[in-house]
């Protein structure tokens, strides 16, 4: 029997370690069991692909679905793109790709090809381009004129039939997107913009499109040589106080499924960039969480990424006999289940039967969700493992801890070899909402306490006299002064800077040298 960690102690934290491993060896296990159809779907997470990780707008980080706790009648399916958001990225925060289709797949029977796509578009728009201030004021609103750049989206759904369309409908126009949380002193009340940006569509439908928080919760360090032998600072959630860019869609159950019978739904995104000539071309995807980071090997990750489920036979064997486990076997001394890794096809591959697996399904990589399944009211984070069949891999919550559940998957818990192992980071650092679109808001570039002498909500115009305007604003005088008057002293980071600078110069007169 493969050794066990107990959730206690050292040995506990070489769960993360298997973690990656769970989630690698299942996802991608469903990639090339048998033949696959085109339109079957695939997966990627933070900074997978030697290309990807060069072009974050583009990279998928992680997938969400999930029926609605509030509202059951519905699904909600949140997608994020941009890894490791630095909150005080300034002075260019983080937008989505104006040449870029970011794209939500829905399989609806089960043939690993999507019925539905919803597809969203982004166009920024800047208003003084004379200034460097991605917000030239507080900003109390969307259609603030402080708000110097922000970015609009539409939403298409393309109705498919054989990877055909049958046709398109506009769902939304021109939406505004939630900007990033620059500070305190820019966007005094952030929750009221992250409000502003929920729109409810005909149908019943709603979206969000905006910064947030990180929700997933897991231990990096796997990738310091698996811990360097060293459990010791295992439990460590590398990506708190990080943000990304969320696009959050709450849809009626009934327009996504097949039928009432078959409610059985597998769900995937993909980013699609536009080239120079003008056509576009997928570059990310993903359905399960970190299928493309630990299991492909770097010559097949980038290929992984632009290719069709129809294809993923190609990398079978990454699956079938994965490195990780052996990895694990020779360091850590935990024996490596059986290859091949056959056990993990129906999971991650065609769904757990009887509960997400949908009738006549062909194997593809695709996150599966049996609308359904009521949410749960208490639920348990590792999900369909801990009897809660309202979670991972039934869909995917946001509370789930999915390394932990596909760890124990991947070690053997559905085998006969049962275990306990996770990475000692089981919740995310930020509570999440209970109204869409959930996931929590996104850490402000501003952490600390304000500037001695301010306070929240303080209008920074109010300091700065007549000689502030809003950008596009007439005062009488030249554009042109205005203008600079924007650039140069709008903000209380420009006080800031012009103090810091006197008391620095102040200092060094005093110098002997």
């Amino acid at each position: 029997m493969t050794p066990l960690f107990s959730r206690s102690g050292t040995g506990r934290k070489g769960l993360v370690t298997l973690i990656c491993g769970a989630l690698a060896a299942g996802g991608l296990a469903a990639a090339g069991v048998t033949a696959l159809e085109p339109g079957a779907a695939s997966a990627s997470s933070h900074r997978e692909a030697p290309l990807i990780s060069g072009t974050p707008q583009y990279d998928n980080t992680d997938l969400y679905a999930f029926v609605s706790p509030d509202k059951p009648d519905t699904t909600t399916i949140v997608a994020n793109w941009i890894p490791f958001e630095e909150p005080a990225g300034g002075p260019n925060f983080y937008t989505f790709a104006d040449d870029a289709q970011y794209d939500i797949h829905v399989d609806s029977n089960g043939d690993a090809q999507g019925e539905l796509l919803f597809r969203y578009t982004f166009k920024t728009h800047t208003k003084n381009g004379n200034t460097f201030l991605y917000n030239t004021g507080p900003v109390t609103s969307l259609d603030d004129p402080d708000l110097n750049i922000t970015q609009t989206y539409d939403i298409d759904l393309i109705r498919l039939k054989n990877q055909h369309v049958m046709s398109k409908t506009k769902l939304a126009d021109d939406i505004p997107v939630a900007p990033s949380n620059v500070g305190k002193a820019s966007m005094p009340d952030y929750g009221k913009l992250r409000a502003q940006a929920v729109y409810k569509t005909a149908g019943g439908a709603a979206t969000f499109a905006g910064q947030a928080d990180d929700p997933f919760f897991l231990d990096l360090r796997v990738f310091d040589l698996l811990y360097g032998g060293n459990l010791t600072e295992v439990g460590r959630d590398t990506l708190k106080g990080y943000n990304v860019n969320s696009i959050a869609l709450q849809v009626p159950n009934a327009l996504i499924r097949e039928s009432a019978k078959q409610p059985v739904v597998g769900i995937w995104s993909t980013t699609q960039r536009r080239n120079a000539q003008g056509y576009y071309s997928q570059v990310s995807r993903l359905g399960n969480p970190l299928v493309n980071e630990v299991v492909n090997p770097q010559k097949d990750k980038d290929k992984f990424n632009a290719s069709q489920p129809a294809y993923d036979g190609q990398f079978l064997k990454n699956v079938t006999n994965p490195e990780l486990p052996k990895l694990i076997e020779s360091i850590y001394k935990i024996k490596a289940p059986a290859e091949p890794r056959n056990d993990l096809v129906d999971v991650f591959l065609k769904g757990v039967k009887g509960l997400n697996q949908p009738p006549n399904v062909k194997p593809s990589e695709q996150l599966r969700l049996n609308t359904s399944v009521k949410p749960a009211m208490h639920p348990k984070r590792l999900g369909v493992l801990d009897g809660d069949n309202a979670g991972f891999p039934n869909g995917r919550r946001l509370t789930d801890d999915v390394i932990d559940e596909a760890l124990q998957v991947v070690e053997g818990e559905l085998v006969g070899s049962k275990n306990d192992l996770g990475d000692a980071v089981d919740k995310n650092d930020k509570s999440f909402e209970k109204y869409f679109p959930y996931v929590a808001q996104p850490t402000a570039g501003s952490r600390g306490k304000l500037a001695k002498g301010t306070t929240a909500g303080t209008d920074v115009r109010s300091q700065l006299g007549d000689a502030f305007q809003p950008a596009g604003a007439s005062a009488g005088g030249s554009d042109d002064t205005v203008l600079i008057a924007a650039s140069a002293a709008s903000g209380a980071a420009g006080i800031l800077l012009i103090g810091t600078a006197f008391a620095w110069w102040r200092r060094r007169m005093q110098r002997p040298y």
